[in-house]
């Protein structure tokens, strides 16, 4: 049995990752791989109001989130994948997002904005020109140490709130104070009347 989703019926956004990894499998949460700050860059960005760790993938629903992977089969690498994996994954991908009608799609790195959409598809994070089923369609970097091209906490960090301003005002706006390490070091709510602007892209991921 593949890796459960975590939905709600019209999230504010669906993010959509590659696939579990092993690790993820085997605790039955997603983006459990040791380290991976998936998670950390929701609160810092001011998705959460609160720290959160894989195994409250859970609650993202009740903050207007939603969590699922384009292909099911875990792997050690996503490079594992097969042609036949991403096309079961794209039809049960679109079926997902006609059924709870996210008002974004997040993909969470380029590679699974690519599979679904096509190679011919532009690259690098941002807001990207789809539309599926009305949802607008934005691409973050993938939280993995792996990331080359996004090394630090810091640089992918940029991303996610980019997109968290992106969709304002849905969500109440939370500010955080960032050590030299990523740590938080303090934060308060205030109220974003700022309107949706498209994201510039930058370096490919």
């Amino acid at each position: 049995m593949g890796l459960p989703a975590r939905l709600c019926p019209k999230p504010r956004i669906l993010f959509v990752g590659i696939n579990p990894s092993l690790t993820s499998a085997r605790v039955g949460h997603h983006f459990a791989g040791p380290g991976n700050p998936f998670y950390r860059l929701l609160h810092a960005a001011g998705f959460v109001p609160r720290p959160l760790t894989f195994e409250d993938d859970v609650r993202l629903p009740a903050y207007g989130l939603s969590l699922t992977n384009i292909a099911e089969r875990a792997t050690r690498e996503a490079a594992e994948l097969t042609a036949a994996d991403y096309a079961r994954g794209r039809k049960r991908l679109a079926r997902t997002i006609a059924t709870i009608r996210p008002a974004v799609v997040a993909f969470v790195g380029s590679t699974a904005y690519r599979q679904f959409f096509g190679p011919s598809s532009s690259s690098g994070p941002g807001a990207k020109p789809e539309r599926v089923c009305g949802a607008a369609v934005f691409v973050v970097p993938n939280p993995s140490g792996r990331n080359a091209a996004y090394p630090s906490f810091v640089d992918k960090l940029v991303w996610y709130r980019r997109l968290k301003r992106w969709v304002a005002p849905t969500f109440p706006r939370v500010r955080t104070t960032l050590d030299s390490t990523g740590g938080h070091r303090a934060e308060s709510r205030i109220p974003d009347q700022r309107r949706r602007q498209p994201a510039s892209r930058g370096k490919p991921i």
